[in-house]
């Protein structure tokens, strides 16, 4: 089972890896042999994380800092990612932002804006970046981290939670059109998972209280529960697994809620 996960030879770019969830796939992807582009706008972040790696795995992780609200960053995150390790196998565009917490009714044509730029459009231009190479040598992963919002409705998350049902169908889109080239192109969806992204959710006593009453499993989930399937989807286990999106929300999107 093991050469099932095995990605010795493969090249990775996390977007977003300094932290949470992206942090926990970029330590488990090279853990499995891949080497890492560790990525986020702060670059004293980014050395933490690759100093972690290249401990355990000497040489398998490089920190490129980059914005995902620019093309150019990104372009340079895939040019210097090329550079340090060859041509890039696998992408993870993890990195999101959320810059509004109320009704859509009042949210402002450059916030609106500025949320897609960042969790729809930065993902759809990294993704034109990569295809090419992996497409002539007919391999390749890439894998949108989305969310349960995507699924859902929500009164104080909703242009959030539209670009996270955009990401799932971008992935759709890709995995269609490229699906022929033997690139595999999913999402995970994450639940409410322990970070700081989403401290909001989860810290205030109340908001952690209605979230237990919902969860099956009763607990949050933690960064590190999303990193096995994205090496999954990364790997030769999934190869086979196209357009689709993974819920792991320990249950909460299946509850009622306790009715």
């Amino acid at each position: 089972m093991a050469g099932l996960f095995d990605l010795s030879g493969q090249v990775a770019i996390v977007t977003g890896s300094s932290r949470g969830i992206g942090r926990a796939i970029a330590i488990r992807l090279a853990e499995q042999g891949a080497r890492v582009a560790v990525s986020s706008r702060k670059a004293a972040a980014c050395d933490a994380v690759v100093e972690k790696i290249n401990a355990a795995h000497p040489g398998h992780a490089v920190a490129i800092p980059a914005s995902i609200s620019s093309k150019p960053d990104l372009e340079r995150l895939v040019s210097e990612t090329r550079a340090a390790f060859g041509p890039i196998s696998i992408l993870v565009c993890n990195a999101a932002s959320n810059i509004h917490f109320g009704s859509m009714s009042d949210i402002s044509d450059e916030m609106i804006r500025k949320i897609f730029e960042n969790n729809v459009m930065a993902n759809h231009w990294l993704a034109q970046m990569v295809l090419p190479e992996m497409i002539e040598r007919r391999d390749g992963a890439i894998i949108l981290v989305s969310s349960i919002g995507g699924l859902r409705g929500s009164e104080v998350l909703g242009a959030y939670n539209v670009t996270k049902a955009a990401d799932m169908q971008l992935a759709r889109n890709l995995a269609v059109e490229h699906g022929r080239h033997n690139i595999r192109t999913n999402c995970i969806a994450p639940g409410l998972i322990r970070t700081d992204f989403s401290k909001a959710l989860w810290e205030d006593p109340d908001n952690h209280a209605r979230a237990m009453q919902a969860m099956p499993m009763k607990r949050l989930g933690e960064a590190d529960d999303i990193a096995g399937a994205a090496v999954f989807l990364a790997s030769a286990a999934g190869r086979y697994v196209n357009g689709e999106t993974i819920v792991i929300d320990g249950g909460l999107t299946i509850s009622t809620n306790g009715i």
